[in-house]
């Protein structure tokens, strides 16, 4: 082992597994401290953690106050040696190991560029690759059984799956592409892949394999505080079908004469696929649509005496549908201050109040507000006493809403109540198909209350 100044800077030649492994620890020691002098420079804490999330009160690059954007700068200004130290000792250890140069991409990946440092630190050299190819002796390292080989794929895939779930919840907030379609997709690829690395296995192994990593990955989800069982609920109509056509797509893939040699290669773009969709999408941040929910309901009572439930509702009884008892919220009473155009109007929720400005005040027509304030969408379960991921936080939102009320032939009256919202999940139609529903669901606990206490009263 012999390790130069200039040598540390210079991108041609190899280098071994044991001098690779000495200049990353000691480059990283090296780097923290410098970055934690940074830190203390700044009047800030600096920890391991504090490399995927520098400021735990900024989510986005817009959100950055000037003392907050010279801090990050002067931390990438220390950087650029080490990054530069780092991608050319990489360089010589791909090429040493006989691995494809594109896989340097796996060093700007975070979470998996730490995966990346490992194995090629313990990744044979081209030498002794040589004498024991990958179809034939390396190989050999890999589970002979099914059981085995599933067993492996699992234990790779699921982590790694929770790893990139919650980096893309936490640190860039995404509810999109790359974790409902891209991961389950990659998941079920990759969980395919590995499982037909010592030998090609059947399609019905491959998709069982595959469906089987993403189901656990929703078990890691809730056994670590990611997500809650109804939220997982939810997304597994469209995560265990992807998760199969990636099996699919495996099991092809593990068929071909090329895979052994380059099955390093596969992984490594497997891992960073989802990732880099869900950094897209947080660079780009795409614009919500809005959508629009309308329910109704024929209630034996002019239009005059409904009105006065329409504008505030006494309290309605505890919820018997499964929707509501398994934590969506749902409406329990509506109060109002003052009448016209400019009151405001309350509508208490189970995890808190709508606050609803009147807009419209057609009394005994129309009765139009917009919404100023949304509470939490649901309260999740979960084995923990609480949890609060991000997208109970401005991922389903209210705009407006509106109760028209017409007079019909029988001195009856139809009311119909509209919503019009937002969400921040996609694919978006899919889950639309979801937040119409509970809409509907909540639309129908307020008109069915109204209409009772109308007709009871009448």
């Amino acid at each position: 082992m012999k390790i130069t100044f200039s040598g540390l800077w210079q991108t041609s030649g190899t280098i071994d597994r044991g001098t690779y492994a000495v200049i990353g620890l000691v480059g990283f020691a090296l780097k923290h401290n410098i970055d934690r002098l940074v830190a203390f420079s700044f009047h800030r804490p600096w920890g391991f953690f504090n490399y995927w999330v520098p400021m735990q009160d900024i989510r986005r690059i817009g959100d950055l106050h000037s003392n907050d954007a010279v801090f990050l700068e002067t931390l990438v200004l220390a950087s650029l040696p080490f990054i530069w130290i780092g991608v050319a000792q990489t360089m010589k250890r791909l090429r040493s190991t006989g691995l494809s140069p594109y896989l340097i991409v796996l060093f700007f990946a975070p979470f998996l560029n730490l995966l990346f440092f490992i194995a090629l630190c313990l990744w044979p050299e081209r030498a002794q690759s040589a004498q024991v190819p990958l179809d034939g002796g390396v190989r050999q390292m890999f589970p002979g059984t099914a059981l085995g080989s599933a067993a492996l794929a699992l234990l790779i895939t699921v982590p790694l799956g929770v790893l990139i779930a919650w980096a893309g919840e936490r640190i860039l907030t995404s509810y999109g592409w790359g974790l409902f379609v891209a991961l389950p997709f990659t998941m079920g690829f990759a969980a395919a892949v590995i499982y037909g690395l010592r030998q090609p296995r059947q399609i019905g192994g491959c998709v069982g394999v595959a469906c089987l990593s993403v189901a656990l990955f929703g078990c890691g989800l809730l056994a670590v505080a990611i997500e809650g069982v109804l939220c997982l609920f939810m997304a597994m109509p469209i995560a265990l079908p992807l998760a199969a056509i990636g099996g699919a797509f495996g099991y092809l893939v593990q068929r071909q004469r090329w895979f052994p040699t380059n099955a390093p290669a596969v992984l490594g773009m497997l891992l960073i696929f989802s990732p880099g969709v869900q950094w897209i999408e947080h660079a780009t941040q795409p614009t919500r649509p809005v959508f629009v929910v309308r329910s109704s309901i024929d209630i034996q009572a002019p239009p005059e005496k409904v009105w006065k439930q329409v504008i505030a509702f006494s309290e309605i009884p505890p919820p018997t549908e499964w929707l509501f008892r398994a934590g969506i919220a749902y409406p329990i009473r509506a109060g109002i201050a003052g009448t016209g155009p400019g009151a405001e109007r309350h509508c208490v929720f189970s995890t808190g109040a709508f606050v609803e400005p009147i807009q419209i005040w057609d009394e005994p027509r129309l009765l139009k507000f917009s919404v100023t304030s949304n509470p939490a969408p649901m309260d999740e379960w979960t084995p923990y006493s609480h949890i609060d991921p991000p997208h109970l936080h401005g991922f389903l939102q209210s705009n407006g809403g509106q109760f028209w009320l017409t007079r019909l032939p029988n001195g009856g009256t139809r009311l119909e109540g509209t919503t019009w919202y937002q969400h921040g999940l996609w694919p978006a139609e899919y889950w639309r198909l979801w937040s119409d529903a509970i809409i509907h669901k909540i639309h129908m606990r307020v008109l069915r209350h109204i209409r009772d206490e109308v007709e009871k009263a009448g």
